[in-house]
């Protein structure tokens, strides 16, 4: 089974992470996926044993619109989610305007962005279509992920920064499989 079917499989089996996903696809957004620590960490927990761990320190939702690069939209959506879950850890970005906050080149979609990301594990997303099918973003791939691997991603230039912030994470701890790359 290639690491892309485990993942829909892992995240198929995981019913709150599911109706997160429906929650997500009825906000109608472009490009829209539910992205970082909510699915790394559901592979994480699934091949370190771990059941209902639910130690996100957000859900963060992200989608490309360049047509409303407004920070109230984006602060609307996440009460909106709020409301309907009683959870206050969603976070939701259009990914359209993250390039000014992050200074990089202005990104031209949800995988562009993606892929300027801290971690290529945590460079990850999912979500449904109209039709409940699964699709993942991956722009690194699967590899490091499944690997249990937290490496920088290319595109990521800032070493010192991710350093720190690895480090900060405590990963090791709660994962203690898990191979960190200071490199």
């Amino acid at each position: 089974m290639s690491y892309e079917e485990r993942l829909r499989q892992y995240i198929l089996e995981n019913d709150l992470l599911m109706k997160d996903l429906e929650r997500v696809r009825e906000l109608g957004l472009p490009q829209c996926y539910i992205a970082a620590g909510y699915v790394r960490g559901t592979v994480w927990d699934r091949l370190h044993g771990f059941t209902n761990q639910a130690a996100h320190t957000d859900i963060d939702v992200i989608f490309y619109d360049p047509g409303d690069l407004s920070e109230e939209r984006e602060w609307l959506l996440e009460q909106r989610l709020i409301e309907q879950t009683g959870n206050d850890k969603w976070s939701v970005k259009n990914q359209a305007r993250m390039h000014i906050r992050n200074g990089n080149p202005p990104y031209v979609s949800s995988e562009d962005a993606v892929s300027w990301w801290p971690e290529t594990a945590t460079a990850v997303g999912a979500r449904l279509d109209s039709g409940n099918r699964l699709e993942i973003l991956a722009p690194y791939g699967l590899d490091d992920l499944f690997g249990l691997v937290v490496r920088r991603s290319p595109r990521f230039e800032d070493k010192a920064y991710y350093i720190s912030r690895v480090r900060s994470k405590n990963w090791k701890r709660q994962w203690p499989q898990l191979t960190i790359l200071e490199d």
